[in-house]
């Protein structure tokens, strides 16, 4: 097995917990945007914006059947949620981007998202382009400032550990 081939599983981890706490912001902002509705209807329409963002339509029922329903709403919030992540616009920049390049070695060409996320306000076009293990540090530290990951092990800790 390849480093390369262990790499990109690893970095889609990373990018799919970018979509977590994208998902988590634009739900609760939607959920207040959205007062009289069920909570479920935030986190459907949440969904299906990061669906959009990162070019990945739904394809399971009853998501696919919302997407289509609220085909209209979804493509208005979605000019608004440059704004609503405005301050994971730096982690959704290196997540959209890293996505790119593992689509690209799978044979993919998601140049299309890109150019979407630019045009969404999301992704920061003067941003270098990151390399794997600072991507992965960024989502370590954004995933457990979330509660979504453990912190990292200090250095120390993780030499005596393994």
């Amino acid at each position: 097995m390849t480093v390369e081939s262990k790499l990109i599983p690893i970095l889609r981890e990373g990018i799919d917990i970018v979509k977590m706490i994208s998902f988590k912001r634009l739900k609760d902002a939607l959920a207040q945007k959205y007062p009289g509705q069920e909570s479920a209807f935030a986190a459907k329409l949440a969904g299906a914006l990061i669906n959009a963002i990162f070019g990945a339509p739904p394809q399971e029922e009853p998501f696919a059947a919302f997407a289509r329903s609220h085909a209209a709403l979804i493509a208005q919030e979605l000019t608004e949620t440059g704004g609503m992540l405005e301050e994971l616009r730096i982690p959704l920049t290196d997540a959209l981007r890293i996505q790119s390049l593992c689509d690209h070695q799978e044979g993919r060409d998601s140049t299309a998202t890109l150019r979407q996320a630019q045009e969404l306000g999301i992704l920061l076009t003067d941003r270098d382009l990151p390399l794997p293990h600072s991507f992965i540090e960024l989502v370590r530290k954004l995933g457990s400032g979330f509660g979504l990951l453990l912190p990292p092990l200090p250095k120390a800790e993780e030499a005596t550990t393994h």
